[in-house]
């Protein structure tokens, strides 16, 4: 497997791998890396699709990519996904995934339209005092030392970043800035976590730092992430014959391990409650998406809170019991140990005549029931104590939603912190006491709060106890390669595989681990894209620091007097220079 960029080889269909009709897969678990690892070995690997099948513990595919009309509880979607132009493998994938929508265009064709004519962006960021606008203005408000620290950080060694915590690089001149307000409600990170993961992140997405504050960056789907997504890759898997086997819980893959190579022998799994084997052989191919960070979810309802379950969990159990064989399977102890760390709560939130939906207008400046943007991303009521954001995408969110309601999505990024109207931590509310916190929120009227919450909405809170599991400090090793050393065999896919440059808690991320698993198992002659090389690029530097510094030039920074007089001499040396060109270009003179 190897890396490439341009569109030669984006264009380019490989040749047949060798040996591969005598080849069978086994994939466990059906969430988006899974399904992208079949449509991988469908497409570029040729595999025959009756030679692959799908091990699913539940009765549906999607993992976290989820969006349910339940008959009993309503619309549920535990979180959404951010997507961007230099998501290289996700685009090069759906590309071939027929839209259910349109005919004869692709998922892609489909996306590239929809956001074409309707560009996302936010009218209003954040808010205060009930609903007013916070005023963030597209502002960072990074003072001279918050820029510095965030800079210093950009800079460090991966390796000097192991298990260190985001505040031991940042104080409160960053963490007290509109920066970390917009980097912490859009990405979920908390102090604790991880420093090399924030930087990571700065380096992925620099191109995208000037649309952070209005989420001009972002582009989402037209319905949610099941129906826009996950069900044109089952419907295109089904229609080449892939098998889904559903109610099936792997509890372990056995290895046989001689030396440096380690081969996947067989499968131990739970079908139907009854206890199975699979065995295998070397030209059985094994992907595996170790640990989940929605494992765990309880949902509560109206009048019931979304307990927290603390019991060990399918999927991090598979993890440990494969870890136990071998140090380069990872250290799954790293991510599942604290859940303290690693949760928050989210909630869906469905109106159910027009009166909310009005306050929701009030705010994002825009009609609800519009068919288009709505709130363009999430809005973070500032000065909750619970840090509530929302978002209402597009509408219907649902294809089956009757038409004069909205879906609403909800996090709290602290769940233990008594709220500003329901004195309760967020994970002790019921679906009604989350509701009315949000409506108070909203600037609701409190003589109206309690009437709405009860016959004007209907709200599923929903408990994740390991959602930012992957955020959790880590150093070199802890997340297993992609295809571990000596695996023949076997990969990991997934949010807790290890690859090089990208981010973890995207989309893309599951793709690209399941396309270089694929393209490594199976020796497929075609180049990986590599992630989107915008770190390396001066313009896009310089463009992020303008932004970053809200329009402020090297000339009215406060430096000491050794590094002003070093860049006084430096632009002297640059002068009629293309650098020059470049600086002033991009609003740094």
């Amino acid at each position: 497997m190897y890396y490439s960029n341009g569109n030669y080889e984006a264009f380019a269909r490989p040749e047949k791998p060798a040996r591969v009709d005598k080849k069978s897969a086994y994939i466990v678990g059906s969430g988006i890396g899974s399904l992208a690892a079949a449509c991988f070995l469908v497409r570029d690997g040729q595999m025959k699709g009756e030679h692959i099948h799908i091990l699913e513990g539940s009765g549906l595919s999607g993992g976290a990519c989820d969006g349910i009309n339940d008959p009993q509880k309503g619309f549920i979607v535990r979180g959404g996904r951010e997507m961007e132009n230099h998501h290289e493998c996700l685009w090069d994938l759906f590309r071939s995934i027929p839209s259910l929508e349109i005919e004869d265009a692709s998922v892609l064709d489909e996306f590239y339209r929809l956001n074409k004519h309707d560009p996302n962006y936010s009218l209003m960021r954040a808010t205060v005092n009930r609903g007013e606008d916070a005023h963030t203005d597209g502002k960072f408000g990074l003072s001279d030392k918050a820029s510095m620290e965030i800079i210093h950080l950009f800079m460090t060694r991966d390796e000097d970043l192991y298990d260190k915590k985001i505040d031991e690089f940042f104080d409160d001149e960053v963490f007290s800035s509109n920066f970390w307000l917009y980097w912490r409600t859009m990405f979920a990170f908390e102090n604790w976590h991880s420093a090399l993961e924030v930087k990571l992140y700065i380096q992925r997405f620099i191109h995208h730092i000037g649309g952070l504050p209005d989420f001009s960056a972002l582009k989402f789907t037209k319905y949610n992430q099941y129906d826009s997504l996950i069900l044109p890759m089952v419907k295109y898997l089904e229609s080449r014959n892939v098998r889904f086997h559903y109610n099936t819980i792997v509890t372990n893959v056995i290895f046989d391990i001689h030396g440096k190579k380690k081969v996947a022998v067989r499968i131990d799994c739970l079908h139907d409650g009854k206890e199975e084997s699979i065995d295998l052989i070397e030209d059985d191919l094994v992907f595996v998406t170790n640990g989940s960070h929605v494992d765990n979810s309880s949902y509560g309802d109206d009048q019931h809170p979304a307990a927290i379950d603390d019991s060990e969990s399918i999927s991090w159990r598979l993890w440990k019991n494969i870890a136990a064989q071998d140090p380069s399977f990872g250290h799954p102890d790293k991510f599942c140990s604290d859940i303290r760390a690693t949760n928050w709560e989210s909630a869906t939130v469905t109106t159910l005549d027009e009166r909310i939906p009005k306050y929701i207008q009030k705010i994002c400046k825009r009609d609800p029931f519009s068919g288009k943007v709505v709130t363009g991303g999430i809005i973070t009521a500032k000065d909750s104590k619970w840090l509530m954001s929302y978002t209402v995408n597009r509408q219907p969110h649902f294809k089956d939603q009757p038409k004069d309601q909205i879906v609403v999505w909800v996090y709290g990024l602290f769940t233990d912190i008594p709220g500003d109207y329901i004195k309760k931590p967020m994970r002790d509310c019921t679906g009604k006491e989350i509701t009315e916190e949000w409506l108070y929120h909203m600037g609701v009227p409190e003589s109206e709060i309690d009437e709405l919450a009860t016959n004007g909405a209907h709200c599923i809170p929903c408990m994740m106890p390991y959602v930012t599991a992957f955020f959790m400090p880590r150093a070199k090793g802890d997340r297993p390669d992609v295809v571990p050393d000596g695996c023949v065999n076997f990969a990991f896919l997934g949010q807790f595989a290890e690859t090089v440059r990208d981010t973890i808690f995207t989309i893309e991320y599951s793709v690209r681990t399941a396309m270089e698993a694929v393209y490594t198992l199976l020796e497929v002659d075609r180049g990986v894209p590599e992630v989107y090389a915008s770190c390396y690029d001066v313009r896009t530097l310089l463009d992020s620091t303008s932004k970053m510094m809200d329009g402020k030039k090297l000339a009215d920074l406060k430096l000491p007097l050794k590094e002003s007089l070093f860049i006084r001499e430096m632009l002297k040396k640059t002068s009629g220079t293309v650098i020059e060109d470049l600086l002033r270009k991009y609003n740094i003179l």
